[in-house]
This record gives structure tokens, C-alpha cells and sequence, in this order.
């Protein structure tokens, strides 16, 4: 019987982003989780940040399990896959599929669709859902609105300080993975 290896769920843009340090971010994760013998979970693209991630991981030595649906296969599917893939029929499913095969998650800077998974998991942890580490990886600070606004929710009273407590904002990729480890002894 083979044993899953600790999987880290990485969210990130499927754009490279603005900044070339977004994209060195994603490069040294895939690595950073291949050195620690970890397994990758990712949207299974190719493309922007979540393409970095996979082929540097891949070319590292991890593995991989990529989740895409149908509809994306066009658009993002990589030409060469990394690892295993599962396709699936909604981004709903595809979601759910990788934070299952996960037992962690990290959220590298990207667009609506980093937010949006960011904010599932964060109420799912809110409502007792799991307890598996949420990290925001805070490359120049991308994610330092995103942590106000927390703030600003906290602050009107629409969500409970402890909301804080479910998640964790590193700058470094380092610190990310000392955090990650931290969280499995």
C-alpha cells in the first residue's frame, strides 16, 4: 500500500502577474515542496503562475495531482502533464477535489479566482469545516489589502477577530514552508 505523501494545495493566477518575484515566488514553492518530499496539488495549467509551480515542482521531483474541468481544457490544459490529473465537470467540483487530496494550502498572489478559493477555505475553517493551515504567501506584500480588508470586516463586526487565526500571511517562501512543518509535528 502507498501512502500519500503530506500534499500542499497551492492557489495562484493562472497570469504570471505584474511583478517577476510572483513568478520566482511560484518557481522556488514547486520547489520548496519537492524538497521537503511533498506533493503537489494544483489547477493543473500550464499557464502564469500555476504553470511555475507545476514544472518546477515536476522538475524537482515531486508529485503531482492536477484538477481541471472540462471547460478549461482548452484554455489552460497543459501540453504536457505534470503528474496525475482528474478533469472534472465544474470549478465547484474541481475545488472541492483539490482541497480534499490536500492537507494544506497555500495561496500565491493571483486574480478572482485565487480570492475566491481563499475565501472557501477560510470559512470553511471558520465553521469548523477542517483545520488544515492556510497560508498566504505575501510576495512585496501583494496580499496586504486582502489582510486589511480581514481587518476592516473584523473591525465592523461582520466576522469574529478569530477569523484571523485561520490563516497565515509569510513574505518568504521559507517561512511558508517552516510554518507548513510546524503545523504537521
Amino acid at each position: 500500500m502507498t501512502l500519500t505523501p503530506f500534499s500542499v494545495c497551492v492557489y495562484c493566477g493562472s497570469r504570471p502577474g505584474a511583478d517577476p518575484a510572483y513568478l520566482q515566488a511560484a518557481k522556488d514553492t514547486g520547489d520548496a515542496i519537492a524538497s521537503q518530499g511533498w506533493r503537489l496539488v494544483y489547477g493543473a495549467g500550464d499557464v502564469g503562475l500555476m504553470g511555475a509551480v507545476a514544472q518546477s515542482a515536476t522538475d524537482a521531483g515531486a508529485p503531482t495531482l492536477g484538477v481541471i474541468p472540462t471547460h478549461l481544457l482548452d484554455r489552460e490544459a497543459p501540453r504536457g502533464i505534470f503528474g496525475d490529473r482528474i478533469i472534472t465537470e465544474t470549478m465547484h467540483e474541481r475545488k472541492k477535489v483539490m482541497f480534499m487530496n490536500a492537507d494544506a494550502v497555500v495561496v500565491l498572489p493571483g486574480g478572482a479566482g485565487s480570492l475566491d478559493e481563499f475565501f472557501e477555505v477560510l470559512t470553511w475553517a471558520q465553521l469548523g469545516l477542517h483545520a488544515k493551515p492556510i497560508v498566504l504567501l505575501n510576495v512585496r506584500g501583494y496580499w496586504e489589502p486582502l489582510v486589511a480588508l480581514i481587518g476592516h470586516v473584523i473591525e465592523k463586526g461582520f466576522a469574529d477577530a478569530s477569523i484571523a487565526n485561520y490563516f497565515h500571511a509569510s513574505s518568504t517562501v521559507e517561512d511558508t514552508i517552516n510554518y507548513l512543518n510546524d503545523g504537521q509535528a
